[in-house]
């Protein structure tokens, strides 16, 4: 199976590192911060911050050949998992609405180091 860097325009990493990448039926991200489409800005609520996720996430999705249908699991590392979990949990129920139907979610505590990032995320899709 060939391996194939997923890249976005406008939301490349510093490091030589892809987006996310696709190997068979397998969609893995790379670590993705909250940013601003197209730069570097991060937003001060954590609700633009999960919105800005999703963006990235379905742009990467897309560009796999993948759909939020395809996703196993995402794991979100937050600095205040209570925040994070009551904002996370609308976005959620919109693009997952079928509670029989649902990819795991795991929250993992990241220390808060005083910037603006309140909120990122990894991702496992599975494609057919």
């Amino acid at each position: 199976m060939a391996r194939r860097s997923i890249e976005i325009e406008g939301f490349e990493h510093a490091n030589p590192i892809p987006s996310a990448t696709r190997i068979g039926p397998m969609v893995l991200s790379s670590i993705t911060p909250p940013f601003d489409p197209g730069g570097r800005n991060v937003p001060e609520t954590i609700e633009a911050q999960i919105d800005n996720l999703f963006t990235h996430v379905g742009r990467m999705l897309d560009e796999a050949g993948a759909g939020w249908d395809d996703m196993a699991k995402m794991t979100f590392y937050v600095t205040d998992p209570s925040e994070s979990r009551a904002a996370l949990n609308g976005p959620w129920v919109e693009r997952f609405p079928d509670p029989d139907s649902r990819p795991a979610r795991h929250n993992l505590q990241v220390p808060d180091t005083g910037g603006p990032v309140k909120i990122s995320c990894t991702f496992i899709a599975y494609v057919e």
